[in-house]
């Protein structure tokens, strides 16, 4: 199977409002790709889908394509991307269909793509991000793990590409969207006190240690707020999901680690608040709903049209905060710790997490056996420098090595 971008002219097609603009969407058989399809789809004349990517699922992606009919739909798997050829050739849809983590890249930084979504779940998104990067697109960053994993020379990436950054997830989106636009290496400079990332708590946020031990994955996939996939919402559920926001943060908006709170807000309206030196907290509001940040980043610096229903605070009724036990959610705590560690410690600590999350998904440990698994493995592994994403990919399967052995201790 041919699996390289070919001789691909430019399709630049002429609207009322400007120029088509092409997008890739890394991930698109997932939640976030699935809600960023919904809204575009509302904006037909603005939008075209480019790519559409997924690893395995190829029901999926076959859905996908048969809708939007983009110029290239890519699966990671090679059988996978076979199948899917096969399958759009005989409805008659001409979507050159590729696989691989090249071709992953390739359409990340493909010279007709405008915007890039970063979807991809996982360490496996770091390489299409970067290519992103590099190619100066304007990526909706929802893969946290490029953050996590590879600060620094992600945005590096960014500012050397002549990329425009937009994150995604909601907390960061709000964050965004109440800052300044100017980037200042000292937050005090422009004004700003401290960020308060919001948290939901997830299901278990009143839960005991005893109740916590005994959490099955059923209970844990029962997010009370938010639809998300199984990783994620196993994340919320630990508050690893937050931890690893707390990092991301630092990244994004130049900020110390005691220049990021935590406040756990059940209702998830307030999506997260930026203190200002003059006493001011500016705070974006909204339904917790994905489409409000997918639509901020795909329009922006416009205002678009997402599908998602007005907030209602009358309803609503009260709004309650509170701050985060990392005595019941350790996860968070061990975020913080890596973050203040340094160098290659959040790149193991994603990697443990990852791994202690797919032992849980699949019952063979329970759930404070996920802080228990991770903290054993930062505690075990030697802390480097990071310089380049080879080494990180090397640390990353190291520590997934070591997670594995230590679950294979516990059996």
């Amino acid at each position: 199977m041919d699996n390289t971008l070919m001789d691909s002219k430019p399709v630049l097609l002429n609207i009322a409002h400007g120029v088509l603009q092409n997008v890739t969407i890394l991930g698109a058989t997932g939640t976030i790709g699935t809600q960023t399809l919904d809204v575009i789809s509302q904006h037909p004349e603005r939008f075209r889908v480019f790519a559409l990517t997924a690893s395995s699922n190829v029901k999926g992606l076959f859905d996908l394509c048969k809708q939007y009919k983009p110029q290239y739909a890519v699966m990671l798997q090679a059988s996978a991307a076979i199948e899917l050829g096969a399958q759009l050739k005989a409805i008659g849809i001409s979507t050159i269909v590729l696989h691989g983590e090249e071709a992953l890249t390739e359409v990340a930084a493909h010279p007709q793509v405008d915007i890039v979504m970063a979807a991809i779940v996982g360490a496996a998104g770091l390489h299409p991000a970067m290519a992103a990067a590099r190619a100066g697109k304007r990526i909706l960053l929802a893969n946290k793990e490029t953050l996590v994993m590879a600060g620094n020379l992600f945005m590096q990436a960014v500012e050397e590409g002549g990329a425009t950054l937009l994150p995604i997830d909601s907390e960061h989106n709000a964050i965004f969207q109440v800052m300044p636009r100017q980037r200042s290496k000292v937050l005090a400079d422009i004004g700003i006190k401290r960020i308060l990332l919001t948290a939901s708590g997830g299901p278990f946020r009143n839960a005991s240690l005893q109740e916590l031990s005994a959490v099955t994955r059923a209970q844990a996939l029962n997010h009370p707020n938010w639809i998300m996939g199984p990783k994620i919402t196993i994340d919320s559920a630990t508050m690893m999901n937050k931890g690893l926001e707390v990092i991301e943060a630092h990244w994004l908006f130049n900020a110390a680690p005691d220049q990021i709170d935590v406040v756990v807000h059940p209702q998830s309206v307030i999506h997260s608040m930026v203190e200002y030196s003059d006493g001011s907290v500016l705070a974006q509001l909204g339904n917790p709903d994905m489409r409000t940040p997918i639509a901020y980043g795909l329009g922006f610096p416009d205002r678009l049209a997402s599908g998602v229903s007005s907030l209602d605070l009358l309803k609503i009724g009260r709004l309650d905060f509170c701050a985060p036990d990392q005595v019941r959610f350790p996860c968070l705590r061990l975020a913080y710790e890596a973050l203040n560690t340094g160098g290659t410690a959040p790149a193991i600590l994603n990697a443990a997490n990852e791994i202690a999350v797919e032992a849980f998904l699949v019952d063979r440990i329970g759930f404070m056996d996920i802080p228990s698994m991770i903290e054993s493995v930062l505690s075990a592994s030697q802390i480097e420098e990071v310089t380049s994403i080879e080494q990180l990919v090397s640390v990353d399967a190291g520590a997934r090595q070591a997670a594995k052995q230590w679950l294979e201790n516990q059996d």
